[in-house]
């Protein structure tokens, strides 16, 4: 039986800081999944976890300094993966690597990943990801120990691995990536990756080679110091999820724990920045 989803479309002005905070406020109320377009955001949530009152909470609604407005209906799991198969597209980055559906015809990239397109985020699509992986293939990942943060779709450890990195952890608070990315991993044939659902709390005592974090600016803030004691020495930090504007936060949080930055990529307004141990 497939399951019943709420589809809440928000119109957002200014829509750059409003979609960040919404997604982030909107997370924690409990939904689950999220795509941005040019007006704001599409926010889904199983019915069975809605209530009348779920968005109270929602500061960001109430404030003066955003406009928002919106509407909701129901939709069915499996009209949402109809419409991800009608308008899901392969993606090529950099000529080295491929992102594609399972239908798709096979790439001659050095790097073809074949990722379900489900609701969950990080299919290379969004420029966040897209730069994502430009800044895996540009670092050497051969037998480094990583970690996928925020893992979404496990399209980046999938990379990673197949780049030459043995031991790779994924790590999503979300079931619905957490339950993707095990798909996927298996789908693109990795033995090195193991998916975990939770969040930085599942980081302690262990140890990482290249950390990558793509999640919402102040998830990062709050745990850019649990990255910091994960980190062995000389290790590099792949950060995004957030604005142009916000670098000089973001690199002010991890100055503060003598993290180097070395560059940072953008598209979009959007931005991707490495900083080393």
């Amino acid at each position: 039986m497939d399951q019943i989803y709420l589809e809440y479309t928000f119109k957002v002005a200014p829509i750059a800081q409003g979609n960040e905070i919404l997604i982030a406020e909107l997370g924690y109320a409990g939904f689950e999944s999220f795509v941005e377009n040019e007006e704001g955001v599409v926010a889904y949530i199983q019915k069975g976890e809605w209530k009348p009152e779920i968005l109270e909470d929602i500061q960001i609604l109430e404030s003066d300094l955003f406009e928002i407005t919106f509407d909701f209906k129901e939709i069915e799991q499996q009209n949402w993966n109809a419409e991800w198969e009608k308008n899901f597209h392969p993606i090529e980055v950099d000529g080295l690597c491929t992102v594609r559906a399972p239908f798709h015809e096979k790439p001659t990239t050095k790097y073809d990943i074949v990722i379900e397109p489900k609701m969950s985020f990080g299919t290379g699509h969004h420029e966040t990801t897209h730069m994502m992986i430009q800044f895996l293939l540009k670092n050497d990942l051969k037998d480094k120990k990583v970690l996928d943060m925020g893992c979404g779709t496990g399209v980046l450890a999938i990379l990673a691995e197949k780049e030459g990195a043995i031991d790779l952890d994924a790590i999503d608070i979300d079931n619905w990536c957490y339950l993707n990315s095990l798909e996927n991993v298996e789908r693109n044939n990795c033995k090195h990756i193991k998916v975990l659902e939770g969040d930085a709390s599942l980081l302690e005592g262990n140890k990482y080679d290249v950390i990558i974090a793509n999640i919402n600016r102040n998830i990062l803030l709050a745990d850019i110091p649990t990255y910091v004691n994960c980190l062995n020495e000389g290790g590099t930090l792949l950060l995004s999820g957030f604005y142009k504007d916000d670098i000089p936060q973001i690199q002010e949080r991890c100055e503060e724990f003598s993290l180097k930055f070395i560059e940072n990529l953008e598209k979009n307004h959007w931005v991707a920045v490495k900083f080393l141990n």
